[in-house]
C-alpha cells in the first residue's frame, strides 16, 4: 500500500509563470494559486476562520504549506485529514510504565511516542499515519492493541530524546554501583594509576556522559574534583548546568579515561596538558571536533571539553538576527576592497560565528579568503583555513606573514592576541586586503583605545578600521512557555532608560519565562544576538589618530547614529525573543 499524497503542495512565486499540464491546460500560479489553495483548505472545515485569517497574512506571496507549518498548524491538518486526534505531547509527563510497552529503538524508527495504557489499550503519538510499515512494526512490538494519535514531529523527538536521556541516567547509576567500578584510592607512586582502558563500565560511562552533552547541543563538558564528588557540568545557551556527582573516588579514573582518548600522558598529573577527540555522534546528527584541557587543581585534576560541531554550517548575514538597517550597513561594508572590521565582545559572545557569516557573503570563486584560526569552528568550502599550531610553532603572526605572501584578497584573524598581529592585520587593512577579526572589548568605541593600547599607531588604527561591530548573546525564551506581564516600574528603571533613551510605556507587555518540558524547565531554548555597530567616519578617525578616549568616542559615535547594546537588546525584548532578566544577566 502506498503512502497517500500530501494534502498541500507549495505554492509557485509571483514571478513564476503559469505551468502547463499534460492535458494543455494551465496551471493557476503566484497570487491566485495561494488564494486557490486558502479557498480549498477553508472548504475542507480543518481549520477555523481565526487560524484560516493567520494562514492568509503568512502565505502572501509565498508557500500556504510554509504558512501551516509556521502557525503549528501542519500536524492538526494532518490528524483531521485522517480521521485521527491530535495531542499535545509538550505539557505531558509520561508514565514510564508506559513508555517500557515498545523497545525504545523501534519508536525512533517509527517517530512514535506512547502516552497512556488504557483498559489494555495502548495510545501511541506518530507524526506520519500514513507510514504504513512503521505502524505495523509498532503493533508486532507490543501485546496490547493500538490506538494512533498525531503529534508534532517536533515534540516526538524530544520526548523520545527524553526518554533516552533518563535510561542512559539509570545505566549510569548502575554503573556506578557496579562492583567493576570500585577502584582503589589513588595510589601515591604516579606510574600505579590505572590506564582507564580495560575497564568496561567506567568505558561506557564516560562515553554515555559525552554523547549526553552531545545530544543535549552543549558546547563545553566540565569535568570538576569537589570536597564531596565528582561534578560533571554542561554549558548549554551559554549557562552551566549540572548534570551529576558521581563519587569522588571515581574522579582519577575518570580523567586516567579521558586522557587516553584525548592522546594525552596518563602519568604527568602535576601540570596542564591540552589535547583533542573527534566524535560521532549520529544520535545527536553532530560531527564533533573535541578540545580536551586538563587543569590541576587543589582538589585533584579536573577536565573541560570543548565540543566544536564540524558539520554544522554557519548562518548567513540574514539568519544571524541583525536588524535589516544593521545588516545592510554590513553588507556594505564586507564588500569593501579593504579596511578592517573588527567583532569585540567577551569569550563564547558568537564572535567567530558572525566573523563565518561575512565571510559567507563574501565567498565566491574570484576572491581568495584565507583563515588563521585556534581552532577552525567551521569548515568552509571554497576557504583555506588554516590551523595555528604552537607545539609546531605557527602562530597568528608567523601564519600571518606567510598569508599575506599567499595572494590573498581577504583575510580573517581568529583573534588578536598580541601586540605583532595586531600591528599586521591592521597594515594589512592598507596595503588591498579586507581584514576581519575579533578583539576582546566591552562595546565598540573601546575596540579603537585597546588597539592603541596594544602598540598600534593612532592614525593606523583610523585609517584602516572600517567598522567595530560589538555583540552579546542572550537566551531565547521558549516559545511554547513564555507568557506575557506587565513589569513593574522597578525593573523599567534598571534599564537605564534615561541614560540610553529607550522609552517605555507605562502599559507595555513583555515576555517572561516559565519552564515546561520542551525547554527542560528552564523557560529558554537557544539564542539570540545584541549588537552595537559603529561605522567609521572621518570625524571618528581623526577622534582615534588624537588618541580620544573612550568617553569621546562613544559620545561622537552616538551623535552619529551608533546604537547601544542596552537599546538593541530591548528591542529584542519588547519582541518577545527574550526576557528582561537575561538581558540584566548579561548586560549588568
Amino acid at each position: 500500500m502506498s503512502k497517500e499524497q500530501p494534502l498541500l503542495r507549495v505554492a509557485r512565486k509571483k514571478s513564476d509563470p503559469p505551468v502547463s499540464n499534460d492535458d494543455g491546460s494551465r496551471s493557476v500560479s503566484g497570487e491566485n494559486a495561494v488564494e486557490a489553495l486558502c479557498s480549498l483548505l477553508e472548504t475542507t472545515g480543518l481549520v477555523g476562520n481565526e487560524r484560516m485569517g493567520e494562514i492568509r497574512a503568512r502565505s502572501a506571496g509565498g508557500s500556504v504549506a510554509e504558512a501551516i507549518v509556521d502557525v503549528g498548524l501542519a500536524p492538526i491538518v494532518v490528524a483531521k485529514r485522517h480521521g485521527l486526534p491530535y495531542v499535545d505531547l509538550g505539557p505531558m509527563d509520561i508514565n514510564q510504565d508506559v513508555i517500557e510497552q515498545i523497545p525504545i529503538h523501534i519508536l525512533e524508527r517509527a517517530c512514535a511516542v506512547p502516552y497512556e495504557l488504557r483498559q489494555g489499550r495502548i495510545s501511541v503519538a506518530v507524526a506520519d499515519p500514513s507510514d504504513v510499515q512503521a505502524i505495523d512494526e509498532l503493533r508486532l512490538a507490543t501485546k496490547h492493541s493500538l490506538a494512533l494519535a498525531v503529534a508534532s514531529r517536533e515534540d516526538i523527538e524530544l520526548q523520545l530524546r527524553q526518554i533516552s536521556r533518563v535510561q542512559e541516567a539509570w545505566q549510569r547509576a548502575a554503573l556506578v554501583e557496579d562492583d567493576a567500578l570500585q577502584v582503589p584510592e589513588e595510589p601515591e607512586d604516579d606510574l600505579g594509576a590505572d590506564d582507564g582502558v580495560s575497564d568496561a563500565p567506567l568505558v561506557r560511562l564516560v562515553n554515555s556522559i559525552i554523547l549526553e552533552a552531545a545530544e543535549e547541543g552543549a558546547s563545553d563538558l566540565h569535568f570538576e574534583p569537589q570536597p564531596d564528588g565528582f561534578l560533571v557540568r554542561q554549558r548549554i545557551d551559554g549557562v552551566l548546568h549540572e548534570v551529576q556527582r558521581l563519587p569522588r573516588r571515581l574522579g582519577p579514573s575518570i580523567l586516567t579515561r579521558l586522557k587516553v582518548l584525548a592522546k594525552l600522558d596518563i602519568a604527568e598529573r602535576r601540570r596542564p596538558q591540552d589535547g583533542r577527540i573527534s566524535l560521532s555522534a549520529s544520535a545527536a546528527g553532530r560531527e564533533l571536533d573535541v578540545r580536551v584541557a586538563v587543569l590541576p587543581s587543589v582538589e585533584g585534576e579536573g577536565c573541560v571539553m570543548r565540543l566544536l560541531d564540524k558539520s554544522k554550517r554557519p548562518p548567513t548575514l540574514q539568519e544571524i538576527g541583525f536588524s535589516d538597517e544593521m545588516r545592510m550597513q554590513l553588507e556594505h561594508i564586507v564588500e569593501r576592497p579593504t579596511g578592517a572590521l573588527l567583532v569585540t565582545g567577551p569569550t563564547g559572545s558568537g564572535k567567530s560565528t558572525t566573523l563565518y557569516a561575512a565571510l559567507t557573503q563574501l565567498n565566491r570563486p574570484d576572491i581568495n579568503i584565507i583563515t588563521v584560526e585556534d581552532p577552525v569552528e567551521y569548515r568552509v568550502g571554497g576557504i583555506n583555513q588554516v590551523q595555528i599550531n604552537h607545539k609546531a610553532g605557527l602562530t597568528f603572526a608567523l601564519a600571518l606573514r606567510t598569508m599575506l605572501r599567499s595572494d590573498p584578497d581577504t583575510i580573517m584573524v581568529g583573534e588578536v592576541r598580541d601586540v605583532e598581529t595586531a600591528k599586521i592585520s591592521i597594515e594589512a587593512a592598507l596595503t588591498g586586503h579586507f581584514v576581519l577579526s575579533s578583539l576582546h572589548t566591552n562595546d565598540a568605541p573601546a575596540a579603537l583605545t585597546r588597539l592603541n593600547e596594544m602598540g598600534v599607531e593612532p592614525f593606523l588604527t583610523g585609517s584602516a578600521v572600517s567598522a567595530v561591530l560589538a555583540q552579546r548573546l542572550l537566551r531565547r525564551l521558549c516559545t511554547h512557555c513564555a507568557e506575557a506581564y506587565t513589569p513593574a516600574p522597578a525593573e523599567i528603571d534598571a534599564l537605564r532608560t534615561e541614560k540610553y533613551g529607550i522609552t517605555v510605556e507605562p502599559s507595555r507587555s513583555l515576555y517572561r519565562k516559565v519552564g515546561c518540558p520542551r525547554c527542560n524547565g528552564t523557560g529558554y531554548r537557544g539564542r539570540v544576538g545584541i549588537f552595537q555597530l559603529m561605522v567609521m567616519s572621518d570625524n571618528l578617525a581623526h577622534l582615534a589618530s588624537q588618541r580620544s578616549g573612550h568617553d569621546i568616542l562613544e559620545r561622537a559615535a552616538r551623535d552619529e547614529g551608533m546604537n547601544t547594546l542596552w537599546r538593541d537588546g530591548f528591542e529584542k525584548v519588547a519582541a518577545g525573543l527574550t526576557s528582561l532578566e537575561e538581558l540584566h544577566r548579561v548586560l549588568v
